[in-house]
């Protein structure tokens, strides 16, 4: 059936369900997430937390917009969750016409790139402090179809969602299960088995250094010297480079006082995400977040890897956990590192436990892989659904 466009003001108004704000009275607040990714609830608060003298109560079922952001896809179709909350003046809202329209067709269609478009285009010359007016916004023309065939269409759409996000949670469990299953083996190694190795400190192993002992952030600079922290950890071997911010040589050269970087050496989170943890297969230039320690391994004792390996198992990580200094951001001194206890065994088992577990990993690395390119086919799904949805070709 062909589709028609009309303008959202053919079967949408502006509605006020006005509530005066009194001190002594909770208000659930809320907000609308950019890209047609819904309306949510913020926080409850009190009335003499807002300069507000009015707020407007919203329905399911409402159409919202952030006065603001709607050139950024910020609308929404107001669910159960957020009835009854009340809105500020940012965030107009309208009643639907329900006899044209279904509320359902709408909310697929704010997830729309078509639909943002149209927003911003009304928005175009407005600066980021500027507000678009509900009229304007109610000129935006939306595709229609009769009420049954808006129920048809809804339904299939919401069939073939309903399957992308099965395959979604099926991809995600299996990602799961293999980590859990690559956890469960670390547990076994270096848990298990520790009884039958001699058991050291991993002070008695490796040098654990700090390269930044002030634990003073620097000052980041336009050009400079990569400066390496956990959010530059990728994956579970790689540090990203072409995003990290840079620091000064000044800084890169105080650090280089204190430590040189070898290949094999280990990059330890103690600060925040604890137990995080990168081997150096390559050297360049780079300093360290204060956040990461340097761990250089004997290797007349223990093999980078193996030690790796140790430092991510779950055996370390309680060792980490028990000896945080910290309630609010954990913090793990470098004294704590290294009464670390690690089982040791001789080289030769070393080397076929790191092989073990490289393999395992590379099969896991490979499965994230194809799940990874899996999401991104199915992430690219729901915009293909949604424009045959609304071209009338479902």
């Amino acid at each position: 059936m062909r589709i028609t466009t009309i303008p959202l003001r053919k079967i949408a108004k502006q509605i006020l369900r006005s509530v005066d704000v009194l001190p002594g009275t909770s208000y659930r607040t809320m907000g609308v997430k950019w890209w047609g990714e819904g309306a949510y609830e913020r926080e409850t608060i009190d009335g003499s937390q807002t300069a507000a003298k009015t707020l407007s109560i919203v329905r399911e079922g409402d159409l919202i917009i952030n006065k603001i952001w709607v050139r950024h896809g910020s609308i929404a179709i107001a669910g159960k969750d957020v009835d009854g909350c009340a809105a500020s003046g940012e965030f107009p809202t309208f009643e639907l016409d329900l006899n044209e329209v279904l509320p359902r067709w709408l909310h697929w269609y704010t997830k729309t790139r078509e639909f943002w478009d149209k927003c911003a285009q009304l928005s175009q010359g407005t600066s980021g402090k500027n507000r678009i007016k509900p009229d304007l916004f109610l000129a935006v023309e939306i595709p229609l179809l009769p009420l049954e065939e808006q129920r048809r269409v809804v339904a299939r759409v919401e069939e073939l969602v309903g399957k992308v996000e099965e395959v979604r949670s099926l991809r995600q469990k299996v990602n799961q299960e293999a980590q859990a299953l690559l956890d469960s083996i670390l547990h076994k190694v270096f848990v298990d088995e520790e009884n039958v190795w001699m058991q050291l400190n991993v002070g008695s192993v490796a040098e654990i250094i700090d390269p930044n002992p002030s634990h003073r952030m620097p000052h980041y600079s336009e050009h400079g010297v990569t400066f390496i922290s956990t959010v530059d950890f990728e994956g579970s071997e790689s540090i990203r480079k072409k995003t990290a911010k840079y620091v000064t040589e000044e800084t890169y050269d105080e650090q280089l006082k204190r430590c040189t970087f070898a290949i094999g050496d280990i990059l330890y989170s103690r600060i925040g995400t604890i137990g995080q943890a990168r081997i150096l297969t390559e050297i360049w230039d780079f300093a360290l977040s204060h956040v990461l320690v340097v761990v250089k391994p004997n290797r007349d004792i223990v093999l980078p890897r193996f030690l790796l390996w140790y430092l991510r198992s779950d055996s370390i990580i309680a060792q980490a956990a028990n000896a945080t200094r910290s309630v609010g951001v954990p913090d793990l001194g470098i004294k704590r590192i290294r009464e670390f206890h690690i089982p040791v065994p001789p080289l030769p088992e070393q080397h076929c436990i790191v092989a073990y577990l490289d393999q395992l990993q590379s099969k896991v690395g490979a499965m994230r892989h194809l799940r990874e390119q899996a999401m991104e086919e199915l992430d690219a799904l729901l915009p293909s659904i949604l424009d045959k949805a609304f071209k009338g070709e479902l």
